[in-house]
């Protein structure tokens, strides 16, 4: 039986998410747009106005409070292994980082053009590209990748979907801009491996 490649990457992220989360729970109240927003979190003015273009990365590992982390840590252990191993550790971390900057910029644009401004962060953005690239490579593997369905994988995007348009306090654009890019990322970066075929001498 051949042992699977391991899954460090996404263990390390992982691991950076929670650690960032308890730091900064040490240090203030994680659950207050302004301390967030001293530490990393999106703000339409701070980045347009302000140049401050390293926010659009740095939400993406800052979460508001303890349930935010947990939720979106769970998933992303239990799905970010199966597309790095699909992937490979390099073309997984390109892929969750530019989900996740995907996310961030579709979120930016919307509050900037309809005003509605909000102290934003979170990884749901690249969870969501996580998302999106595994429901490709499993429809390209005819339907199953490992223990993963595509139905499953959709059913779990839309259903997280449908609650991020029906709940408050949720940042919408930033999971479509994920789900979107993690599809056309996993079009760019995922190439289906060739069954082995042995030879008899």
């Amino acid at each position: 039986m051949r042992k699977r490649p391991y899954d460090i990457c996404n263990k390390v992220i992982v691991a950076l998410n929670v650690l960032v989360f308890f730091v900064l729970d040490l240090m203030g109240d994680t659950e207050s747009g302004s301390f967030m927003y001293a530490h990393g979190a999106m703000f339409p003015d701070a980045v347009l106005a302000d140049g401050e273009w390293y926010r659009l990365v740095t939400c993406m590992f800052v979460h508001f409070g303890i349930r935010h982390v947990a939720n979106n840590m769970l998933i992303l252990f239990f799905l970010g292994d199966n597309l790095e191993r699909a992937l490979g550790h390099v073309k997984y971390v390109i892929l969750y980082l530019l989900s996740g900057l995907g996310g961030s910029v579709c979120s930016l644009l919307y509050m900037a053009r309809t005003g509605d401004y909000a102290v934003s962060g979170g990884a749901s953005g690249a969870i969501f590209g996580v998302i999106g690239a595994l429901i490709y490579i499993v429809v390209r593997n005819r339907g199953r990748l490992e223990d993963l369905t595509a139905n499953r994988l959709i059913f779990m995007a839309v259903l997280t979907l449908y609650y991020g348009f029906t709940a408050t306090g949720v940042d919408n654009l930033a999971h479509v801009g994920g789900l979107v890019s993690g599809i056309l990322l996993g079009l760019l970066l995922y190439r289906k491996k060739r069954p082995k075929t042995e030879e008899m001498y």
